[in-house]
């Protein structure tokens, strides 16, 4: 076999493969919001825009989210995302839990770190500019979470 006909085996296997992957189920659900997490309607709309594709039970679920492997990363994010923090079952949370989940908040913007940089190229409305952080930081503090500085 010459070194064309290898690569276009190579294709054809790759297109194949690619095709099969895709029948490889992932997880995109959306259950049902058991209790929003309290904010105002200003930090409310910061956290729907930076954080509640992957830390709600709303995640709008990109067109990618549909086409293997990039639906196995966005799927696993999610889910871990909603283990660590689900703003859409806030109820199940008890006020210490709570408290700790507010402060956990903070620290992830205030890093850097969250949004997850990976999110922010095919979301660039999800941001956060200085003044989102602020408002972020103050209704932190406010909430009594957190010690004013």
């Amino acid at each position: 076999m010459n070194q064309k006909s290898k690569a276009k085996v190579g294709v054809v296997v790759a297109i194949i493969l690619f095709v099969i992957i895709q029948l490889i189920p992932v997880e995109r659900t959306n259950p049902p919001v058991s209790a929003e997490m309290p904010a105002p309607p200003h930090v409310r709309e910061i956290l729907k825009r930076s954080c509640y594709d992957c830390h709600s039970n709303e995640t709008v679920w990109p067109w990618y989210s549909r086409v293997a492997p990039a639906s196995w990363l966005v799927s696993r994010d999610v889910t871990e995302g909603r283990k660590e923090l689900n703003v859409s079952e806030w109820d199940r949370y008890n006020e210490r839990r709570r408290a700790k989940k507010m402060r956990e908040i903070w620290k992830e913007v205030d890093k850097g770190d969250m949004p997850l940089r990976i999110y922010l190229p095919m979301h660039p409305n999800a941001k956060l500019t200085e003044k989102d952080k602020q408002a972020l930081h103050e209704w932190v503090v406010a909430s009594g979470a957190q010690e004013k500085p």
